[in-house]
């Protein structure tokens, strides 16, 4: 009897290629009428930010631009358009875009980081000295979308035209570099009747279409096989890279060819794959609050248990996220936003249900598109205020008491107590009482004033309900950080943290 072989062992030709990318985070998900309890479509997105970066909500009017125009970003000047429709979002202090937003029409939008070749590429250039081109941020395309869509179709033209034209090299983080602070993005575009998930490389795209059911994308390509949109040379630009064997075209997938193997999956597919399951255990059913639970979720109800000690002291990245000692998360949850879309002739309004900070120790209140002013606490930053730079010269942000985003994170402190969280399990549920409490008064309390609202939108007088609005709006954020404050006081009393 011949001896059995000894199995060749094949070593990896790859070299060990450092990651070129932060651990950077967001997590956004939607579910169409079909999957909602009361037949909306309902986006949500988790925002995740550097623990200083620091967000506000702005809300813009519909305008109108004399013919010429140009548009100062971060890093580039685009031409403005004529006109530009009604937004609410909500954006860094730094940034001219927004991490998240809805328009007067009812479409909402968010974007996600992405780890792909293209990007790896062009840092690999600006580290030789050969900058690429810079370009948009993900942020200030989902703002450009909003401003110039009717819906969620035509923001996905806008974001392939957007790619296309001016790409989107250049870093997006405060403070670091362009090599490391850059991505490319993907997004969840969504109206009353439809949704689409977009992805970009660089100067390409791809875009599919979510006609029912749910999905959701975190930092990671997610479009394979089979999609509805793209640039035309989505294709043979990866051949012609390398990233994809010429004569296997017609099994081309997207996600394969562009993805960056060089960065860990399981940095954003655990995340992803977490959304997802969430959404599809309430098919059919899936409504605000859910989705409150699905963005305020760090693995509880798995076999994990949650985190081994307590969500501020995380072991793994989650939909929710806290800022880790060990630095394999870059930050905190900066703002979670959730967009309810009622088909037009509800008698209901487009709702913004935002969220500063972590939402696990956050409250979600009620803001609309089609108001006229915010409380000016809510539009504020911190010490450094509010300015449209570059990211990579921008100065860290710090505490200011006449920001509610930052009222928001000096609760999450003291909730913890100190940098491991040693009084959270005290402190974090007595929060969570008042803000449930309040949470669901804002719920009850929404109803007559969209019913009043929307009558008075039909009947033409646009003017008053945005007033109604407004007030409704004030009201919230007020209660809110009047209870924040006052937990603030409160909660000290309760625990005493190990490392003060």
């Amino acid at each position: 009897m011949e001896s059995a072989r000894t199995p060749e062992v094949r070593e990896s030709t790859s070299p060990i290629i450092e990651p070129i990318n932060s651990p950077l985070a967001c997590d956004t998900g939607v579910a169409l009428p079909d999957a909602t309890q009361a037949g909306y479509t309902i986006l949500g997105k988790n925002s995740d930010r550097p623990v200083f970066d620091s967000q506000y909500l702005e809300l813009h009017s519909r305008h109108y631009f004399k013919p010429g125009g140009m548009l100062q970003l971060e890093y580039i000047s685009i031409p403005q358009v004529e006109e530009t429709y009604a937004t609410l979002g909500s954006r860094p202090y730094w940034c001219w875009g927004y991490e998240e937003g809805v328009n007067e029409h009812g479409v909402a939008m968010g974007n996600e980081a992405i780890y792909t070749k293209t990007f790896r590429q062009n840092a690999k250039a600006y580290r030789a000295g050969k900058s690429p081109q810079l370009g948009l941020l993900g942020m200030d395309v989902v703002r450009l979308a909003l401003e110039r869509s009717e819906t969620a179709q035509q923001a996905v033209g806008w974001v392939g035209k957007l790619a296309q034209e001016y790409g989107q090299f250049g870093s997006a983080v405060p403070g670091v570099g362009h090599g490391k602070g850059g991505y490319d993005n993907s997004y969840i575009v969504a109206d009353a009747s439809e949704a689409w998930a977009v992805e970009t490389y660089e100067k390409h795209w791809v875009a599919l279409k979510l006609s029912k059911g749910s999905w959701a994308v975190s930092n990671e390509p997610s479009i394979t096989t089979r999609w509805d949109l793209s640039d035309a040379n989505l294709v043979s630009y990866a051949v012609e890279r390398g990233w994809w064997p010429a004569d296997r075209a017609n099994e081309f997938n997207a996600a394969l060819a562009y993805v960056d193997f060089h960065t860990a999956a399981q940095l954003s597919h655990n995340r992803a794959m977490r959304y997802r399951q969430l959404l599809s255990e309430k098919a059919g059913a899936i409504d605000l609050e859910w989705f409150k639970r699905i963005l305020r979720d760090h693995y509880e109800d798995t076999f994990l248990k949650g985190p081994q000690f307590n969500p501020t002291l995380p072991d793994f990245m989650t939909i929710c996220m806290h800022s880790s000692p060990a630095c394999f998360t870059w930050g905190n949850t900066a703002s979670s936003a959730i967009f309810v879309l009622p088909p037009k002739g509800s008698g209901c309004l487009p709702t913004m249900w935002w969220c500063a900070g972590p939402p696990c120790n956050g409250i979600y209140v009620p803001v609309f598109v089609q108001g006229t002013k915010l409380p000016a606490f809510v539009e504020n930053a911190g010490t450094a205020g509010k300015r449209i730079t570059a990211p990579n010269k921008a100065i860290k942000d710090n505490y200011s008491s006449d920001s509610y985003w930052w009222e928001t994170r000096r609760l999450l402190d003291i909730s913890k107590g100190d940098d491991i969280g040693s009084t959270w399990n005290i402190r974090h549920p007595i929060v969570r009482k008042f803000l449930d409490e309040l949470e669901a008064k804002f719920a009850k309390e929404l109803q007559p004033v969209e019913k009043e609202a929307a009558s008075l939108m039909r009947g033409g007088d646009t003017e008053k309900a945005g007033q109604v609005l407004d007030s409704f709006t004030e009201k919230c954020f007020a209660e809110s950080l009047k209870t924040v404050r006052g937990l603030q006081q409160e909660i000290v009393r309760f625990g005493q943290p190990l490392f003060p």
